[in-house]
Parts: C-alpha cells; structure tokens; sequence
C-alpha cells in the first residue's frame, strides 16, 4: 500500500516514515500540507497520515481538498495530533480523517490502523470496480454486445458539446426481419443480429461508433463525414452484409440485407440530435419504400 506522510518535524517525519516502512509500506513523505496536496494528486497513495497543525494546508484544510477531489477511489486519512484532545479529533473527523493517533507516536497503533486502512481501500476498489462494470452492463446490450440507446443518447450529447465537428448518422434496419424469424425461429434471428452487428463494427473504423438502437434497428455514428463519405461507407457494410449470404427464402434476394437512411451534422445543418435522428429514420424509410437493401441520404429528401 502507497501511504503519504505529511509532518512539518522532522523527528516526527522519521519516526512515522520508519513505522509505515516496517510496517511494509511504501512511503511518500512530505514537509508541510502544500507539498502533502501535491504529492496526493501526483501519486495518489492509499492512506495518508498528517500532522494536525503544520505550514500551509493545515491537517484539516488537507482532509477537505482529499474528500473533494475523490471519484471512485477512496483514501485512508491518519490524523496525528499533539495531544488528542476530543475537540481536535471531533474537528478532524468532521474534515474527512477516518482515524487518529496521537503523538509521540506508538508504532504499534500506527500499524493497527495501517491494517484497517488496507482493508477499507481495498473494499472502497471492489466497490468501484463493481460500479464500473454495472455501469457499462447497463450500456451495452446483451446480445450484440454493441452500446445501446442509453450509451448513444449520452455519446450524442458529448458529440453536440463539441464545436465545428461534423458527422453522420445513419440509421440501419435488417430487411424483412419479421418474415425471418417466422420462418427460421428466433434463435436463428439472434444468431443472425450478431453476425450483422458484427460486420457493421468490422466494416467502419475504430474513431466510429455502432449500436442497437432497438430489436433489428442499428445506429451507426461516423466521425468526420460528408454526407457523399458517408455513403460510400454505408454502401460498403451493405455489401458486406449482403456477402455474409444468411439464406432468408422470404426475402427477394433470398439472403438477409440491410437499408440504410444517413442524415448529417454539418456547416449549414447543425440540427440537435433528436432531429437528426429522425432525418436518418426518414432516408430510412425511403430506402425502405424504393426497394429495400440500399442507403438513402436525408439530403436527396429535401432536394
């Protein structure tokens, strides 16, 4: 375990660094609380033991600036104080310090709290771990395991907080999807969801987002586009889609295709989100309505 020492004494820096050491941890020390503070967000250590009353930041003023700038992880805050006074240690818990000792300092109850101290960080990085595999679980979908419409209405609305940049989205639907699994059972369907989730991911590049936008519906989201770019890329996973040849006797070309409609935020069009989505779902449409197993541009719409 990483534990920042911060102690204006000298003789108190020794005798806390030798204890932490023996004690088998790594040490940091510092000289006063603006060093300690600078030394926390370079290195971020587990536990921090800190004198009460120093130069600069004071043991209180650093528990604040700790508990302020901590997101998922969670540190281990000693305070050591010169006479443990209840009022000093009330005031030290109420900052953000999880425990106390006093000084001069007894090494044996600077261990036993070090203990305690790799115990709670140790749970507090589970918990986050825990918190950060829930939260990108609820943003993916299960089958595909392509994001999902809540991952894409948050993508969407960091893509607007960013000035002057242009994309495409475009909107794709399996054709005849309903007659497929009619006729081959849904696990074929689900079969053939992930195979074409999975050429849609291969055939656009990594800076390029895809996901299920909802039962045989995709969204996929291409960066630094024009609306002609975007076409051709479209045109390039419809191809590869209609090259995985999954039979489907219900459809005309006798294999599952894929339509596409592809709207665009650019110079002259910058729309919000829900608007260009509904653009993509239009060309879609059309698309839909001109035969299927083809990409419509929006802009051809309004032409």
């Amino acid at each position: 375990m990483k534990v920042l020492i911060a102690d204006d004494d000298q003789i108190s820096r020794m005798i806390t660094k030798a204890a932490v050491e023996q004690s088998g941890h790594e040490c940091i020390v510092a000289v006063d609380g603006d060093a300690a503070w600078q030394l926390y967000q370079q290195h971020g250590p587990e536990a921090v033991v800190t004198d009460l009353m120093m130069p600069g930041l004071n043991g209180l003023d650093l528990c604040r600036a700790i508990r302020a700038s901590e997101e998922d992880s969670y540190t281990y805050i000693i305070l050591v104080t010169s006479h443990g006074s209840r009022q000093d240690v009330l005031a030290g818990m109420e900052a953000g310090a999880d425990d106390y000792v006093t000084k001069p300092l007894d090494p044996f109850s600077l261990h036993i709290r070090l203990l305690a101290a790799r115990r709670i960080t140790s749970l507090h990085a589970d918990l986050a771990r825990y918190r950060s595999a829930l939260t990108e679980q609820a943003r993916t979908d299960p089958l595909t395991k392509l994001h999902n419409r809540l991952k894409l209405t948050e993508d969407l609305v960091l893509l607007h907080s960013r000035e002057n940049h242009d994309y495409c989205l475009a909107m794709v639907d399996v054709d005849n999807f309903k007659s497929f699994n009619d006729i081959y059972g849904h696990q074929a369907g689900d079969a053939a969801l992930v195979a074409i989730a999975t050429t849609l991911a291969r055939e656009v590049r990594k800076a390029d987002a895809v996901y299920r936008f909802g039962g045989e519906e995709f969204l996929l989201v291409l960066h630094d586009q024009s609306p002609a770019t975007a076409a051709a890329v479209m045109e390039r996973v419809r191809t590869a889609v209609h090259g995985l040849r999954i039979e489907h006797s219900g459809d005309p070309d006798g294999v599952l295709t894929i339509s596409a409609g592809v709207s665009a935020f650019t110079d002259g069009h910058r729309a919000g989100s829900e608007q260009l989505l509904r653009e993509a779902d239009l060309a879609l449409y059309a698309a839909k309505a001109s035969g299927r197993n083809r990409v419509t541009l929006a802009d051809a719409l309004a032409e």
